[in-house]
């Protein structure tokens, strides 16, 4: 990349166009991720990223942004919010175990697609405004690349060194003004831009995430053992859920917010302004039992556009049987599980196997030998 007939650009003017496409804040990076790098290193040798083989691929070009997109030398780091309106407490959810408790994040659409169609316009408009029309000859001068979860980026680094925020000790960015409700996004440009201040870390001696977490997967502050994270677990993982964490699950299909829940910065988050975040189907209220008894053609068609899909029918009936297993016993919760047993995966009947000897007398269990 060439930058040298690019004029300098003032961060105020993108954080008005960033704004303007939506987002609620801008911040600017250099492309130093050493300190992040060595973290990482460390984090992989412990094996804390369980089943994520991802987070090992593709060398330095995870840490070393000018090798993912070679001449890259700023990063612009964008943050929306996404907290929905919501008419019931995820707090009082969570206490009533036959409901379904689904990560804020994952209760409307899936955002990558709309905050990359968004990222890509605001690196339009830096283009149009330095490179002129497709005559200019200098039209190549601006390069760059659009990240919204999409390649190996290493978002909360960048976007702590960018000052949208710190790293909380549960390992998620926190704002002062907004809490964590948000998504992160990148754009690697050759264009020389001055580096934003990063922010103090404000999370003092408070430990409530660490206190919090059902599974104990935030093993000491800044360290968090995927392995054990209700997230992972329920969305990442794709084999059978370790029994040691099943109990520990409750009724958390999808994901986990309990860190974010109790943080005391989460008292000035803000709602989303997008209505691509709007809850759909009710998923914030859902019984379990409605949601178990989708069939499969049920659930792609209701989880059309929605993060959630992209787990698939298998581990979605996996979670729920699990939650149904931690719900107080009862004979319909009985009769859902023996129904489902037959038509299910080896997997889903590991599962469903589980709850029918843990909600009702062992004796009464019809299916006592998980499939091997």
């Amino acid at each position: 990349m060439n930058n040298n007939h690019i004029t300098p650009i003032q961060t105020e003017t993108l954080e008005q166009w960033a704004k303007e496409l939506g987002f609620q804040q801008l911040g600017i990076s250099n492309i130093d991720l050493s300190e992040a790098e060595t973290n990482l290193q460390n984090w992989l040798v412990q094996k804390f990223h369980g089943d994520m083989e991802w987070m090992e691929r593709h060398g330095t070009k995870r840490t070393r942004p000018a090798e993912l997109e070679i001449g890259t030398v700023s990063i612009i780091s964008v943050r929306m919010n996404y907290l929905p309106l919501q008419k019931h407490d995820p707090v009082m959810i969570l206490n009533h175990p036959e409901r379904a408790y689904i990560s804020r994040y994952a209760l409307g659409r899936d955002y990558h697609k709309m905050m990359r169609k968004r990222l890509q316009k605001l690196a339009k408009q830096i283009e149009a405004t330095f490179t002129g029309n497709k005559q200019n000859t200098q039209k190549d001068d601006f390069n760059y690349r659009v990240f919204v979860d999409s390649a190996p980026v290493m978002e909360k680094a960048i976007a702590a060194k960018a000052g949208i925020g710190w790293a909380g000790k549960h390992t998620n960015i926190l704002n002062q003004e907004a809490g964590s409700w948000f998504f992160l996004g990148e754009i690697y440009t050759n264009l020389p831009l001055q580096a934003s201040k990063p922010v103090e870390n404000h999370c003092g001696d408070c430990t409530a995430c660490i206190d919090i977490c059902p599974t104990k997967a935030i093993i000491k502050p800044y360290v968090l053992d995927a392995r054990r994270c209700i997230s992972y677990l329920t969305i990442e993982h794709k084999g059978a859920i370790p029994k040691e964490f099943r109990e520990a699950i409750g009724n958390r299909i999808y994901g986990c917010d309990d860190c974010q829940l109790v943080c005391p910065w989460n008292r000035f988050a803000q709602t989303a302004k997008q209505a691509d975040f709007a809850i759909r189907n009710q998923l914030d209220s859902a019984s379990l039992l409605r949601l178990f008894a989708w069939t499969e053609e049920e659930f792609l068609k209701k989880m059309e556009g929605s993060p959630i899909r992209r787990i698939g029918y298998e581990r979605w009936q996996r979670n729920i049987a699990i939650a149904l297993g931690n719900a107080p016993s009862s004979p319909i919760i009985e009769q859902a599980l023996n129904e489902k047993y037959p038509s299910s995966t080896l997997l889903v009947r590991e599962h469903i196997n589980w709850a029918l000897t843990k909600s009702v007398p062992t004796k009464n269990a019809p299916y006592q030998s998980a499939p091997k």
